[in-house]
């Protein structure tokens, strides 16, 4: 875009080197490698529905409401202009047109409605190409999604909900769930004394005619306009899981009241709030006092969510990275044919690619184990694996994409600034960096074929591999987070090499196994910069 600025019959200046918006392309189709994983993953037979979300994700039209969701944040009503209590969120209308969309995707419903095989992994790629477009609607989408691994603990219940959960449709109004024909999920865990030690919760449940009746406070409650949350309390046999309807029967608000609106550093199209039950309404899932086991299933579902919306949005940082050093020019060339420019670039391309197949192999293993006990046993290892070491590496990404702008990416106007935002919220989410890797070294103790497991996996596909398999970090407490990291470095090498073989691959192996520069844009001299940034992307340059 281009311009004079004409003041008085003089012009100050002419608007040039500047590079145009990125949008109005595809994000499947310009994205070769989710192609590849969604193919070798079995989901090949999805290719149309990923293709209809990614020109939806990076159309102008979803990119504007994605920067209007999030520069008009959600408002706390918490009564009506005739001084009745409401507690109500107000959202702006993009961020409701966005839910519409994504539920008409599926993006909280496909690994269920769908029975092929690969269900999973298409849904992993519709997160990955969401997360791409509007971060914030994917936590309630998933949180509906995830849902459904805990109701299963309740069967009737289950039953009573499922279709409504489960549909396409977007019902935001502040009804009974009886009254709409749609529904979305949430949940309200932790508590202001606790965090992520789930065992402290303190509030109460009591059994009465009909149900239980919870009292207490959650410190988090994301989405609290939702029909249905999930919530924990403690009854006289322990910690125990309920479901509750926001809204009763007869059209009232359930016994809660929203405190107060988080004002959160990032994800603030979406709403979280503090919140006190007060008698609230509720029905058990599961068996009294196991209600921390009843919502396991459903926490490591949405840890895979995280590690695959973190890639997705490491894929965007660096390709807003890509489209500007394409287009802006400096020392008379453009800044994708700096030598230095072109080696922070490709040491990106790497990382995102790393990403994605450790994401996607992590919902693949999701998807295989109802039918395949050993990726039964590899889905336990590599959910943790995935989460911790892609969302650690989301913030790190999207600072040094952000520097390949230099002040362009720091204002709010551009959508860098709200990646660097959004990009440490995954590794926060169900369990930060410590609690998870305590996760996996508790998942490799517990296995006693975990060795032969990981050798099935990772031995004979890269020396460097091999050799790591032999000298890898002992599994203790102290050493847990060493040992995560590098087993994701070699599961993420082992896939590169297995499905994406060449100099990228390659490349990979010897700058992360071996050791290489402790920021982006310290890979070795020799490495095939062209090949690796072509590799990357089919956007026109």
């Amino acid at each position: 875009m281009s311009g004079n600025v004409t003041y008085f019959g003089y012009a100050t200046h002419e608007v040039r080197n500047q590079p145009p918006e990125r949008v109005g392309f595809n994000a499947f189709t310009t994205d070769p490698a989710l192609g590849a994983a969604v193919r070798v993953f079995g989901a090949g037979w999805a290719q149309e529905r990923l293709h209809e979300a990614g020109t939806l994700v990076g159309s102008a039209h979803v990119q504007a409401l994605a920067r209007d969701a999030n520069r008009f944040t959600p408002e706390l009503q918490t009564h009506d202009r005739f001084g009745s209590r409401i507690d109500w969120v107000q959202f702006h209308p993009a961020w409701h047109e966005l839910m519409g969309m994504v539920r008409r995707a599926g993006l909280h419903a496909l690994g269920w409605t769908e029975t092929r095989q690969g269900a999973h992994v298409a849904r992993a790629a519709l997160a990955y190409l969401w997360a791409q477009g509007e971060s914030g609607v994917g936590c309630p989408a998933v949180m509906t999604f995830a849902s459904r691994a805990a109701l299963r603990h309740a069967p009737d219940i289950l039953a009573e909900y499922e279709t409504k959960i489960l549909s396409p449709h977007y019902d935001p109004r502040p009804l009974p769930p009886a009254q709409k024909q749609a529904l979305g999920v949430a949940m309200a865990m932790t508590e202001k004394q606790s965090g992520s030690d789930l065992r402290q919760t303190e509030t109460v449940a009591e059994a009465g005619a009909g149900g239980y009746r919870l009292t207490g406070h959650k410190w988090f409650f994301s989405v609290p306009t939702s029909d249905l949350f999930l919530t924990l309390a403690r009854t006289p046999s322990g910690i125990s899981c309920f479901l509750a309807q926001g809204w009763r029967d007869d059209g009232s608000r359930n016994f809660l009241q929203l405190q107060r609106l988080k004002e959160k550093c990032g994800n603030r199209s979406n709403a979280a709030a503090e919140v006190e039950f007060r008698g609230l309404e509720a029905r058990l899932v599961g068996e009294e006092g196991k209600g921390i086991a009843t919502l396991l299933e459903m926490a490591h579902l949405t840890r895979i969510e995280c590690a695959v919306a973190s890639a997705g949005l490491i894929r965007q940082a660096v390709a807003e990275a890509m489209h500007h050093a394409r287009h802006r020019r400096a020392f008379q060339r453009r800044l994708v044919e700096l030598p230095l420019m072109r080696n922070v670039l490709a040491d990106l391309v790497l990382e995102s690619e790393a990403a994605l197949w450790l994401s996607m192999r992590a919902a693949a293993a999701l998807d295989a184990s109802a039918r395949d006990e050993k990726e039964r046993r590899l889905n336990r290892i590599l959910a943790p694996v995935a989460k911790y070491w892609v969302c650690k590496r989301a913030p790190s990404v999207a600072a040094e994409a952000l520097e390949c702008l230099g002040g362009n990416g720091y204002i709010e106007e551009h959508v860098l600034a709200r990646l660097y935002r959004d990009a440490p919220l995954n590794g926060l989410w169900e369990g930060s960096g410590n609690v998870i890797c305590l996760d996996v070294l508790r998942a490799l103790q517990r296995m006693p074929e975990a060795d032969a497991l990981l050798r099935q996996e990772l031995a004979g596909v890269h020396p460097r591999i091999d050799a790591w398999l032999r000298h890898r970090p002992a599994a203790t407490e102290e050493t847990a987070r060493a040992l995560t990291e590098t087993l994701a470095l070699a599961f993420a090498a082992a896939l590169l090499c297995r499905y994406a073989p060449g100099p990228l691959a390659e490349a990979f192996v010897q700058t992360r196994l071996a050791g290489g520069g402790r920021h982006f844009g310290a890979l070795p001299a020799g490495m095939p910069f062209e090949e690796i940034l072509n590799r990357f992307s089919r956007e026109a340059a």
